[in-house]
Protein backbone atom coordinates (compact mmCIF):
# COMPACT_ATOMS: atom_id res chain seq x y z
CA UNK A 1 0.00 0.00 0.00
CA UNK A 2 2.63 2.55 0.90
CA UNK A 3 4.96 1.67 -2.22
CA UNK A 4 1.71 2.14 -4.32
CA UNK A 5 1.38 5.50 -2.63
CA UNK A 6 4.73 6.71 -3.19
CA UNK A 7 4.32 6.12 -7.24
CA UNK A 8 1.38 7.27 -7.35
CA UNK A 9 2.74 10.91 -5.88
CA UNK A 10 6.01 10.47 -8.03
CA UNK A 11 4.18 9.63 -11.30
CA UNK A 12 1.20 12.76 -10.47
CA UNK A 13 5.12 15.47 -9.83
CA UNK A 14 6.36 14.59 -13.06
CA UNK A 15 2.89 15.24 -14.83
CA UNK A 16 2.57 18.34 -12.99
CA UNK A 17 6.26 19.33 -13.94
CA UNK A 18 5.46 18.27 -17.70
CA UNK A 19 2.90 20.52 -17.33
CA UNK A 20 4.13 23.57 -15.56
CA UNK A 21 7.40 22.95 -17.94
CA UNK A 22 5.46 23.35 -21.18
CA UNK A 23 3.34 25.94 -20.28
CA UNK A 24 6.09 27.96 -20.23
CA UNK A 25 7.49 26.72 -23.46
CA UNK A 26 4.68 25.64 -25.86
CA UNK A 27 1.82 26.65 -28.16
CA UNK A 28 -0.91 24.42 -29.39
CA UNK A 29 -0.87 21.83 -26.28
CA UNK A 30 -2.75 20.58 -24.10
CA UNK A 31 -3.54 18.88 -20.42
CA UNK A 32 -6.98 17.36 -19.60
CA UNK A 33 -8.90 14.55 -17.84
CA UNK A 34 -11.60 12.19 -18.20
CA UNK A 35 -13.77 9.76 -17.00
CA UNK A 36 -15.78 6.54 -17.84
CA UNK A 37 -18.07 4.33 -17.17
CA UNK A 38 -18.38 0.69 -18.47
CA UNK A 39 -20.93 -2.06 -17.68
CA UNK A 40 -20.79 -5.91 -18.82
CA UNK A 41 -23.61 -7.61 -19.79
CA UNK A 42 -24.16 -11.74 -19.82
CA UNK A 43 -20.28 -11.82 -18.62
CA UNK A 44 -19.47 -14.69 -15.57
CA UNK A 45 -16.42 -12.41 -14.16
CA UNK A 46 -17.40 -8.58 -14.49
CA UNK A 47 -20.60 -6.13 -13.49
CA UNK A 48 -19.37 -2.52 -14.01
CA UNK A 49 -16.69 0.01 -13.15
CA UNK A 50 -15.55 3.34 -13.97
CA UNK A 51 -11.68 4.25 -14.79
CA UNK A 52 -10.31 7.98 -14.00
CA UNK A 53 -7.41 10.00 -15.79
CA UNK A 54 -5.54 12.78 -16.52
CA UNK A 55 -3.14 13.24 -19.66
CA UNK A 56 -0.48 16.34 -21.12
CA UNK A 57 0.28 16.64 -24.84
CA UNK A 58 2.73 19.10 -24.67
CA UNK A 59 4.99 20.49 -28.35
CA UNK A 60 8.14 21.62 -28.44
CA UNK A 61 9.59 22.45 -31.71
CA UNK A 62 8.84 19.38 -34.12
CA UNK A 63 8.47 17.04 -30.87
CA UNK A 64 5.24 15.90 -29.47
CA UNK A 65 5.32 14.37 -25.80
CA UNK A 66 2.18 13.04 -24.88
CA UNK A 67 1.28 11.15 -21.24
CA UNK A 68 -1.28 9.63 -19.39
CA UNK A 69 -2.31 8.13 -16.27
CA UNK A 70 -5.29 6.20 -15.39
CA UNK A 71 -6.82 4.41 -12.64
CA UNK A 72 -10.05 1.83 -13.32
CA UNK A 73 -11.90 -0.14 -11.10
CA UNK A 74 -14.47 -2.80 -11.40
CA UNK A 75 -16.70 -4.36 -9.61
CA UNK A 76 -16.63 -8.66 -9.97
CA UNK A 77 -18.52 -11.42 -9.53
CA UNK A 78 -17.60 -13.55 -6.13
CA UNK A 79 -17.05 -16.39 -7.41
CA UNK A 80 -15.70 -16.65 -9.69
CA UNK A 81 -13.43 -14.05 -8.61
CA UNK A 82 -12.37 -13.18 -4.88
CA UNK A 83 -12.23 -9.83 -4.90
CA UNK A 84 -12.92 -6.53 -7.03
CA UNK A 85 -10.65 -5.31 -10.15
CA UNK A 86 -8.17 -2.27 -9.49
CA UNK A 87 -5.54 -1.08 -12.15
CA UNK A 88 -3.07 1.83 -12.61
CA UNK A 89 -1.46 1.97 -16.30
CA UNK A 90 0.83 4.86 -17.51
CA UNK A 91 0.76 5.61 -21.36
CA UNK A 92 3.65 7.69 -22.86
CA UNK A 93 4.45 8.53 -26.66
CA UNK A 94 6.96 10.62 -28.36
CA UNK A 95 7.01 12.08 -31.70
CA UNK A 96 9.34 13.66 -34.05
CA UNK A 97 8.18 15.54 -37.07
CA UNK A 98 11.03 15.75 -39.21
CA UNK A 99 9.63 18.76 -41.55
CA UNK A 100 9.69 16.95 -44.66
CA UNK A 101 6.79 14.20 -45.58
CA UNK A 102 8.34 12.11 -42.24
CA UNK A 103 7.31 11.27 -39.29
CA UNK A 104 8.63 9.04 -36.21
CA UNK A 105 7.11 7.74 -33.19
CA UNK A 106 7.58 5.94 -30.50
CA UNK A 107 5.09 4.30 -27.75
CA UNK A 108 5.27 2.97 -24.21
CA UNK A 109 2.59 1.11 -21.80
CA UNK A 110 3.09 -0.11 -18.30
CA UNK A 111 0.36 -2.28 -16.45
CA UNK A 112 1.71 -0.60 -12.76
CA UNK A 113 -0.54 -2.70 -11.41
CA UNK A 114 -3.40 -5.06 -11.76
CA UNK A 115 -4.65 -7.47 -8.31
CA UNK A 116 -6.03 -10.33 -10.50
CA UNK A 117 -4.98 -10.79 -14.67
CA UNK A 118 -1.46 -12.39 -14.78
CA UNK A 119 -0.57 -9.86 -17.42
CA UNK A 120 -0.16 -7.34 -14.13
CA UNK A 121 3.54 -5.19 -14.47
CA UNK A 122 3.17 -5.86 -18.59
CA UNK A 123 4.81 -3.27 -20.70
CA UNK A 124 4.33 -2.47 -24.22
CA UNK A 125 7.14 -0.96 -26.71
CA UNK A 126 6.23 0.35 -29.81
CA UNK A 127 8.03 2.52 -33.10
CA UNK A 128 6.40 3.93 -36.11
CA UNK A 129 6.91 6.18 -38.99
CA UNK A 130 4.57 8.46 -40.39
CA UNK A 131 5.18 9.25 -44.37
CA UNK A 132 2.84 12.14 -45.69
CA UNK A 133 2.20 11.36 -49.37
CA UNK A 134 0.41 14.91 -49.57
CA UNK A 135 -0.81 17.50 -47.40
CA UNK A 136 -4.47 15.69 -47.34
CA UNK A 137 -3.57 12.13 -46.93
CA UNK A 138 -0.32 10.60 -44.81
CA UNK A 139 -0.18 6.40 -43.53
CA UNK A 140 1.51 5.14 -40.60
CA UNK A 141 2.65 1.81 -39.53
CA UNK A 142 3.80 1.15 -35.95
CA UNK A 143 5.24 -2.09 -34.88
CA UNK A 144 4.06 -3.00 -31.10
CA UNK A 145 5.56 -5.67 -28.81
CA UNK A 146 4.31 -6.48 -25.00
CA UNK A 147 5.82 -8.50 -22.68
CA UNK A 148 3.96 -10.45 -20.16
CA UNK A 149 5.51 -12.85 -17.62
CA UNK A 150 3.79 -16.11 -19.31
CA UNK A 151 3.26 -14.62 -23.31
CA UNK A 152 4.38 -12.14 -25.68
CA UNK A 153 2.02 -10.44 -27.86
CA UNK A 154 3.46 -8.94 -31.52
CA UNK A 155 0.36 -6.04 -33.21
CA UNK A 156 0.93 -4.61 -36.67
CA UNK A 157 -0.32 -1.17 -37.05
CA UNK A 158 -1.36 0.16 -40.61
CA UNK A 159 -2.92 3.46 -40.77
CA UNK A 160 -4.08 5.79 -43.18
CA UNK A 161 -5.83 9.11 -42.66
CA UNK A 162 -7.52 11.42 -45.39
CA UNK A 163 -8.43 14.82 -44.53
CA UNK A 164 -10.65 16.94 -46.95
CA UNK A 165 -12.85 20.20 -46.55
CA UNK A 166 -16.58 20.46 -47.76
CA UNK A 167 -17.36 24.53 -47.51
CA UNK A 168 -17.23 24.97 -43.79
CA UNK A 169 -17.12 21.38 -42.74
CA UNK A 170 -13.45 19.81 -42.19
CA UNK A 171 -13.98 16.07 -42.94
CA UNK A 172 -11.36 13.23 -41.55
CA UNK A 173 -11.45 9.46 -43.01
CA UNK A 174 -8.86 7.02 -40.41
CA UNK A 175 -8.44 3.21 -41.71
CA UNK A 176 -6.82 1.04 -39.18
CA UNK A 177 -5.77 -2.44 -39.46
CA UNK A 178 -4.33 -4.12 -36.69
CA UNK A 179 -2.47 -7.86 -37.37
CA UNK A 180 -1.60 -9.53 -33.67
CA UNK A 181 0.52 -12.14 -33.28
CA UNK A 182 0.46 -14.15 -29.71
CA UNK A 183 3.80 -16.17 -28.45
CA UNK A 184 2.84 -17.90 -26.09
CA UNK A 185 6.02 -19.03 -23.25
CA UNK A 186 4.47 -20.19 -20.65
CA UNK A 187 0.62 -22.42 -20.64
CA UNK A 188 -1.38 -20.48 -19.09
CA UNK A 189 -5.56 -19.69 -18.71
CA UNK A 190 -5.19 -16.31 -20.90
CA UNK A 191 -3.83 -17.56 -24.13
CA UNK A 192 -4.62 -21.58 -23.74
CA UNK A 193 -8.14 -21.03 -25.94
CA UNK A 194 -6.72 -17.98 -27.96
CA UNK A 195 -5.83 -18.48 -31.86
CA UNK A 196 -2.43 -17.93 -32.57
CA UNK A 197 -2.98 -14.80 -34.66
CA UNK A 198 -5.52 -12.00 -35.22
CA UNK A 199 -6.43 -9.41 -38.22
CA UNK A 200 -9.09 -6.89 -37.45
CA UNK A 201 -9.65 -3.32 -39.32
CA UNK A 202 -11.43 -0.15 -38.22
CA UNK A 203 -12.74 2.86 -40.22
CA UNK A 204 -13.36 6.21 -38.18
CA UNK A 205 -15.27 9.37 -39.50
CA UNK A 206 -14.72 12.82 -37.68
CA UNK A 207 -16.69 16.17 -38.92
CA UNK A 208 -15.78 19.45 -37.72
CA UNK A 209 -18.26 22.29 -38.09
CA UNK A 210 -18.46 25.57 -36.29
CA UNK A 211 -16.42 23.99 -32.80
CA UNK A 212 -18.72 21.32 -32.99
CA UNK A 213 -16.91 17.62 -33.77
CA UNK A 214 -18.91 14.72 -34.63
CA UNK A 215 -17.25 11.13 -34.82
CA UNK A 216 -17.92 7.35 -35.31
CA UNK A 217 -15.68 4.52 -35.50
CA UNK A 218 -16.41 0.68 -36.22
CA UNK A 219 -14.08 -2.28 -35.94
CA UNK A 220 -14.85 -5.87 -37.39
CA UNK A 221 -12.96 -8.63 -37.32
CA UNK A 222 -11.60 -10.45 -33.72
CA UNK A 223 -9.00 -9.05 -31.38
CA UNK A 224 -7.31 -9.69 -28.28
CA UNK A 225 -4.61 -8.31 -26.15
CA UNK A 226 -4.40 -5.09 -28.78
CA UNK A 227 -2.91 -1.83 -28.22
CA UNK A 228 -6.28 0.84 -29.19
CA UNK A 229 -6.09 4.50 -29.57
CA UNK A 230 -2.85 5.09 -31.34
CA UNK A 231 -0.99 3.69 -28.20
CA UNK A 232 -3.88 5.13 -25.16
CA UNK A 233 -5.73 1.67 -24.35
CA UNK A 234 -4.27 -1.43 -23.70
CA UNK A 235 -6.82 -3.97 -23.50
CA UNK A 236 -4.62 -6.68 -21.28
CA UNK A 237 -7.51 -8.81 -19.92
CA UNK A 238 -8.12 -12.42 -21.73
CA UNK A 239 -11.24 -11.21 -24.15
CA UNK A 240 -11.60 -11.81 -27.75
CA UNK A 241 -13.51 -8.63 -28.93
CA UNK A 242 -15.08 -9.69 -32.45
CA UNK A 243 -16.47 -5.94 -33.31
CA UNK A 244 -17.06 -2.40 -31.61
CA UNK A 245 -19.16 0.48 -32.68
CA UNK A 246 -18.72 3.92 -31.21
CA UNK A 247 -20.37 7.70 -31.59
CA UNK A 248 -18.93 10.67 -30.40
CA UNK A 249 -19.97 14.54 -29.77
CA UNK A 250 -17.72 17.44 -28.63
CA UNK A 251 -17.40 21.34 -28.19
CA UNK A 252 -14.82 23.77 -28.17
CA UNK A 253 -15.70 26.53 -25.94
CA UNK A 254 -12.61 29.20 -25.98
CA UNK A 255 -9.47 27.07 -24.90
CA UNK A 256 -11.94 24.02 -23.30
CA UNK A 257 -12.56 20.63 -25.63
CA UNK A 258 -15.59 18.80 -24.29
CA UNK A 259 -16.80 15.53 -25.22
CA UNK A 260 -18.85 12.60 -24.77
CA UNK A 261 -18.08 9.39 -26.18
CA UNK A 262 -20.54 6.06 -26.63
CA UNK A 263 -18.74 3.01 -26.83
CA UNK A 264 -20.39 -0.82 -27.72
CA UNK A 265 -17.87 -4.02 -27.60
CA UNK A 266 -19.35 -7.45 -28.20
CA UNK A 267 -16.29 -10.27 -26.81
CA UNK A 268 -15.65 -13.56 -25.25
CA UNK A 269 -14.04 -14.30 -22.28
CA UNK A 270 -11.53 -16.53 -23.05
CA UNK A 271 -10.25 -18.15 -20.04
CA UNK A 272 -13.98 -19.89 -19.45
CA UNK A 273 -15.05 -19.74 -22.81
CA UNK A 274 -18.16 -17.68 -22.35
CA UNK A 275 -19.59 -15.99 -25.21
CA UNK A 276 -21.87 -12.99 -26.15
CA UNK A 277 -20.62 -10.61 -23.47
CA UNK A 278 -21.57 -6.86 -24.57
CA UNK A 279 -19.64 -4.01 -22.98
CA UNK A 280 -21.13 -0.31 -22.84
CA UNK A 281 -18.73 2.45 -22.34
CA UNK A 282 -19.62 6.32 -22.02
CA UNK A 283 -16.89 8.15 -21.56
CA UNK A 284 -16.35 12.23 -20.79
CA UNK A 285 -13.32 13.97 -21.60
CA UNK A 286 -12.05 17.68 -20.93
CA UNK A 287 -9.29 19.47 -22.06
CA UNK A 288 -7.94 22.47 -22.18
CA UNK A 289 -5.56 24.16 -24.68
CA UNK A 290 -2.79 26.18 -24.43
Amino acid sequence: MYEGRIRMRWILLCFMGTLLWGTSQTVHSSVGTYVESKSFKNSVQKEDGNIYGVNADIHIDHAEYKVAYEHGYTNTKHPPLKENLKIDKLFLKYNYDFQNDFAFNINYIHVLHDNIAITDKGKTYGAGLTYRYQKQLNTNFTQYYTDYADFNVLQSDLKMVYAMKIEDVKIKITSDTKYIVIDEKNRNTFTKNADDNYLTSGLKLHLLYDNWHFASAAYVGKRVFAVMDDGFKLQHHAMEFDRTYAVAIGKNISNVVLRLQYIYSHAKELPVENDNVEISNIRFLLNYRF
